[in-house]
């Protein structure tokens, strides 16, 4: 999981690039891979985009050290995936700037259009309800829509958990989502599989794609 590794051609390959403060995203993010590794001929692994802010901020926020098994990617290297699903913090009802700056350093690659015609799929983390569960995801889709990604929403194939009313869950048609609080909540047991369940659809839509253009 830690290294960069070739894979056959008809072995789509795709990379989870998350950022995660607190670690909230990133349980959602190992979830999200073990559903895209469970479409058998899939390979998914997990990578952090980098860090922006110092370390003596971060030391003032609690932040936790991130993981040490888990490495930072490159833009550069997104080209040789298949598809993609992105995970982020939201802040102040969008996208964190972390995720931001990452996707701002990928003009060489917009200007090719090495990503056109690609799947991906994206997941987030806010504070509470009015956080930007949903314009999270939709500043994050414009981002795709420039590279050309195809972007592969969840919709409502998550079956009527999509629907349950009984219990605060994150997530929507857009994506898997959760909600950290103050940082204290996890992940529910429900928010976990809706992450599962959109790593497998999306590696299942990358599988179909991968097929069709060998």
């Amino acid at each position: 999981m830690s290294v960069w590794q070739p894979r056959c051609t008809s072995c789509p390959f795709i990379p989870f690039s998350y950022y995660s403060l607190y670690g909230h995203v990133g349980k959602l993010a190992t979830e999200i891979q073990k559903g895209a590794n469970s479409v058998e001929g899939v390979k998914a692994m997990l990578w952090q985009v980098p860090e922006t802010l110092p370390d003596t901020v971060l030391e003032k926020m609690k932040a936790p050290p991130k993981p040490e098994d888990i490495p930072v990617i490159k833009p550069e290297q997104l080209p040789e995936a298949d598809g993609f699903i992105f995970g982020f913090p939201s802040r102040f009802g969008m996208m964190g700037s972390q995720f931001l700056s990452f996707f701002d350093g990928m003009d060489d690659i917009w200007k090719s259009q090495k990503l056109a015609g690609k799947p991906a799929g994206i997941f987030w983390s806010t504070g509470y309800h009015g956080g930007g569960q949903e314009n999270s995801a939709l500043t994050a889709i414009t981002q795709l829509a420039h590279h050309g990604i195809i972007f592969v929403p969840l919709g409502y194939t998550f079956g009527e958990s999509m629907f349950e009313m009984g219990e605060v869950k994150g997530g929507s048609s857009y994506g898997a989502g959760t909600y950290a609080g103050d940082g204290s909540r996890e992940p529910t047991d429900l928010e976990l599989k809706q992450a599962f369940y959109q790593g497998k659809q999306v590696a299942t839509v990358a599988k179909r794609l991968n097929a069709i253009a060998i």
